[in-house]
């Protein structure tokens, strides 16, 4: 895959909790450098990157109850909403995992609703679901995605980075099919070379989030 295409696909990320603002400078610089699809920050950094990032088509991306999801479902909404005031483009929140385990879907599904309205509010904005796939099984993964899909939200996305597992293949692969060409996919968590995204994009990721963008980039134009 050529060094465009896959920068194109990246989400340029930095969720540390001991992020200094040189740093998110740095991450928007390279973001304007490579093309990068976004930054994906927590929401503390968006009024900076969005000025960072003024004149481009480069989207702010923010972590919505991250990392854990266990917020409630109107904290969630509260802090999306603060996000989309702020200059967010793209939300990636996440799923309440013991919601999902403990097998309350309609509570799941309520939350989708309510991140689907915001998107119908906001018609310019992404709404990502994080699943934290590696907690879950594939009956739980495929019945998430199907009810993504219902909801209208844009994309499922497999990991944090912060579980205790990050993306793989066969992940991949399930949500992809779960959803077929209707909703995005996006592998993140321990994607560090260009090799592994491009397994991930062959699986059926259609982003890819990742701190380590500038090395994968790099790696693609080793390849070709």
């Amino acid at each position: 895959m050529e060094k465009e295409k896959i920068a194109r696909m990246m989400d340029h990320t930095l969720l540390k909790p001991n992020a200094l603002d040189q740093q998110i400078e740095v991450l928007c610089a390279q973001a304007k450098e490579y093309h990068f699809a976004s930054v994906c920050i927590n929401p503390t950094f968006i009024k900076m990157a969005r000025k960072l990032l003024s004149g481009t088509d480069i989207k702010v991306c923010v972590v919505i109850g991250f990392p854990l999801g266990a917020n409630t479902t109107p904290t969630k909404i509260f802090e999306a909403k603060d996000a989309l005031a702020s200059g967010a483009d793209e939300l990636d929140y996440v799923v309440n995992i013991s919601d999902v385990l403990n097998g309350r879907f309609e509570e799941v599904q309520a939350e989708m609703s309510q991140f689907a309205q915001l998107k119908e509010e906001n018609s310019k904005c992404l709404i990502k679901i994080i699943l934290e796939t590696c907690y879950l099984n594939e009956d739980q993964i495929t019945k998430l995605c199907v009810m993504a899909k219902s909801a209208g939200l844009d994309f499922v996305k497999t990991s944090t980075g912060f579980g205790s597992g990050g993306a793989t293949m066969e992940h991949v692969a399930l949500m992809r099919h779960a959803v077929g060409q209707a909703l995005g996919v996006k592998a993140s968590g321990g994607i560090r070379t260009y090799e592994d995204a491009a397994k991930m994009v062959e699986a059926g990721a259609s982003r890819i989030g990742a701190s380590a963008s500038v090395a994968i980039v790099d790696g693609a134009r080793q390849q070709h």
